[in-house]
Protein backbone atom coordinates (compact mmCIF):
# COMPACT_ATOMS: atom_id res chain seq x y z
CA UNK A 1 0.00 0.00 0.00
CA UNK A 2 1.66 3.34 -0.83
CA UNK A 3 1.90 6.21 1.81
CA UNK A 4 -0.08 8.53 0.56
CA UNK A 5 1.83 11.44 2.82
CA UNK A 6 4.60 11.27 0.84
CA UNK A 7 3.23 11.57 -2.21
CA UNK A 8 3.78 15.18 -4.03
CA UNK A 9 0.44 16.01 -4.19
CA UNK A 10 0.00 15.43 -0.30
CA UNK A 11 2.93 17.57 -0.03
CA UNK A 12 1.92 20.25 -1.68
CA UNK A 13 -1.74 20.18 -0.57
CA UNK A 14 -0.96 19.95 2.96
CA UNK A 15 2.22 23.02 2.56
CA UNK A 16 1.37 26.25 2.77
CA UNK A 17 3.73 26.64 0.57
CA UNK A 18 4.31 25.52 -3.17
CA UNK A 19 6.46 22.75 -2.65
CA UNK A 20 8.80 21.10 -5.53
CA UNK A 21 9.97 17.41 -4.99
CA UNK A 22 13.32 15.94 -6.16
CA UNK A 23 14.36 12.53 -5.36
CA UNK A 24 16.67 13.73 -2.68
CA UNK A 25 15.68 17.84 -1.77
CA UNK A 26 12.19 19.23 -1.40
CA UNK A 27 12.13 23.48 -2.05
CA UNK A 28 8.95 25.36 -0.93
CA UNK A 29 8.19 28.77 -2.25
CA UNK A 30 6.84 30.73 0.77
CA UNK A 31 4.56 33.56 -0.16
CA UNK A 32 6.90 36.09 1.08
CA UNK A 33 9.42 35.10 -1.68
CA UNK A 34 6.99 34.82 -4.10
CA UNK A 35 5.87 38.26 -3.40
CA UNK A 36 9.57 39.19 -3.03
CA UNK A 37 10.36 38.26 -6.39
CA UNK A 38 7.27 39.11 -8.15
CA UNK A 39 6.26 42.63 -6.65
CA UNK A 40 3.67 43.13 -9.16
CA UNK A 41 1.72 40.15 -7.87
CA UNK A 42 -0.82 39.90 -4.95
CA UNK A 43 -1.44 37.39 -2.13
CA UNK A 44 -4.43 36.52 -4.54
CA UNK A 45 -1.95 35.32 -7.32
CA UNK A 46 -0.06 33.55 -5.10
CA UNK A 47 -3.36 31.48 -4.17
CA UNK A 48 -4.42 31.00 -7.68
CA UNK A 49 -1.18 29.65 -8.52
CA UNK A 50 -0.85 27.46 -5.23
CA UNK A 51 -4.36 26.02 -6.03
CA UNK A 52 -3.10 25.43 -9.58
CA UNK A 53 -0.26 23.41 -8.36
CA UNK A 54 -2.43 21.44 -6.18
CA UNK A 55 -4.30 20.53 -9.56
CA UNK A 56 -1.45 19.73 -11.51
CA UNK A 57 -0.09 17.04 -8.36
CA UNK A 58 -3.45 16.19 -7.98
CA UNK A 59 -3.69 15.14 -12.13
CA UNK A 60 0.33 13.31 -11.99
CA UNK A 61 -1.18 11.27 -8.69
CA UNK A 62 -4.81 10.06 -10.28
CA UNK A 63 -2.71 8.91 -13.87
CA UNK A 64 0.47 7.34 -11.32
CA UNK A 65 -2.50 5.84 -9.59
CA UNK A 66 -4.48 4.39 -12.71
CA UNK A 67 -1.45 3.27 -14.54
CA UNK A 68 0.00 1.11 -11.58
CA UNK A 69 -3.55 -0.67 -11.44
CA UNK A 70 -3.34 -1.69 -15.14
CA UNK A 71 -3.50 -5.59 -15.50
CA UNK A 72 -1.28 -7.39 -17.87
CA UNK A 73 -1.62 -10.77 -18.64
CA UNK A 74 1.74 -12.19 -20.03
CA UNK A 75 0.35 -15.49 -20.47
CA UNK A 76 1.56 -16.39 -24.14
CA UNK A 77 4.60 -13.90 -24.08
CA UNK A 78 7.33 -16.58 -23.43
CA UNK A 79 7.13 -18.08 -27.26
CA UNK A 80 7.96 -14.37 -28.68
CA UNK A 81 11.28 -13.40 -29.51
CA UNK A 82 10.23 -9.82 -29.24
CA UNK A 83 10.33 -9.83 -25.51
CA UNK A 84 14.03 -11.29 -25.06
CA UNK A 85 15.88 -9.17 -22.48
CA UNK A 86 19.54 -8.53 -23.02
CA UNK A 87 22.39 -10.08 -21.65
CA UNK A 88 22.46 -9.37 -17.45
CA UNK A 89 26.41 -8.08 -18.23
CA UNK A 90 24.97 -5.29 -20.63
CA UNK A 91 22.32 -4.51 -18.23
CA UNK A 92 24.83 -4.15 -15.44
CA UNK A 93 27.78 -2.49 -17.55
CA UNK A 94 24.65 0.19 -18.56
CA UNK A 95 23.80 0.93 -15.28
CA UNK A 96 27.00 1.35 -13.65
CA UNK A 97 27.53 4.06 -16.55
CA UNK A 98 24.63 5.32 -15.95
CA UNK A 99 25.31 5.91 -12.23
CA UNK A 100 28.33 7.03 -12.51
CA UNK A 101 26.83 9.60 -15.22
CA UNK A 102 24.76 10.66 -12.32
CA UNK A 103 27.16 10.82 -10.00
CA UNK A 104 29.41 13.21 -12.41
CA UNK A 105 26.47 15.27 -13.05
CA UNK A 106 26.00 16.09 -9.31
CA UNK A 107 28.89 16.93 -8.30
CA UNK A 108 29.31 19.36 -11.12
CA UNK A 109 25.53 21.02 -10.43
CA UNK A 110 27.10 21.02 -6.53
CA UNK A 111 30.17 23.31 -7.53
CA UNK A 112 28.31 25.27 -9.74
CA UNK A 113 25.74 26.05 -7.51
CA UNK A 114 27.90 26.60 -4.71
CA UNK A 115 29.90 29.08 -6.60
CA UNK A 116 27.15 31.22 -7.04
CA UNK A 117 27.10 31.49 -11.05
CA UNK A 118 22.93 31.46 -10.88
CA UNK A 119 20.52 33.06 -9.07
CA UNK A 120 17.89 31.56 -6.59
CA UNK A 121 15.53 31.61 -9.58
CA UNK A 122 17.56 30.51 -12.01
CA UNK A 123 18.50 27.33 -9.90
CA UNK A 124 14.75 26.64 -9.42
CA UNK A 125 13.82 26.59 -12.79
CA UNK A 126 16.84 24.79 -13.92
CA UNK A 127 16.44 22.00 -11.65
CA UNK A 128 12.68 21.89 -12.32
CA UNK A 129 13.27 22.07 -16.33
CA UNK A 130 16.48 19.60 -16.34
CA UNK A 131 15.97 17.02 -13.84
CA UNK A 132 12.04 17.01 -13.66
CA UNK A 133 11.35 17.63 -16.98
CA UNK A 134 9.14 20.28 -17.31
CA UNK A 135 8.57 22.44 -20.02
CA UNK A 136 8.53 26.18 -19.81
CA UNK A 137 4.80 26.67 -20.06
CA UNK A 138 4.71 24.46 -16.91
CA UNK A 139 7.44 26.25 -14.69
CA UNK A 140 5.68 29.41 -16.05
CA UNK A 141 2.17 28.15 -14.60
CA UNK A 142 3.17 27.22 -11.50
CA UNK A 143 5.27 30.14 -11.14
CA UNK A 144 2.82 32.48 -12.10
CA UNK A 145 4.81 34.04 -15.08
CA UNK A 146 5.09 33.58 -18.63
CA UNK A 147 6.67 30.62 -20.19
CA UNK A 148 8.94 33.35 -22.14
CA UNK A 149 9.94 34.81 -18.82
CA UNK A 150 11.14 31.27 -17.57
CA UNK A 151 12.48 30.36 -20.89
CA UNK A 152 14.70 33.80 -21.29
CA UNK A 153 16.05 32.65 -17.68
CA UNK A 154 16.86 29.57 -18.66
CA UNK A 155 18.91 30.57 -21.11
CA UNK A 156 20.41 33.01 -19.34
CA UNK A 157 21.35 30.44 -17.08
CA UNK A 158 22.94 28.13 -19.36
CA UNK A 159 24.64 31.13 -21.07
CA UNK A 160 26.32 31.67 -17.87
CA UNK A 161 27.14 28.00 -17.19
CA UNK A 162 28.68 28.02 -20.33
CA UNK A 163 31.11 30.68 -19.38
CA UNK A 164 31.46 29.39 -16.40
CA UNK A 165 32.37 25.45 -17.36
CA UNK A 166 35.02 27.40 -20.07
CA UNK A 167 36.53 29.32 -17.18
CA UNK A 168 37.20 26.62 -15.57
CA UNK A 169 38.75 24.70 -18.11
Amino acid sequence: MRDYRKSDYAINKYSPNIVYRFHDEIIEVALEDYLKENPDKTEQDFAELKALSDEIYYEQDRAESTQTRKDVSIHGLEEMDCCSTRPLEEELEELAAEVQNRRYARIALERLFAAGVLTEVQKRRFRLHVFRGLSTRQIGRLEGTSHQAVAKSLNLAIEKLKKFFAEQG
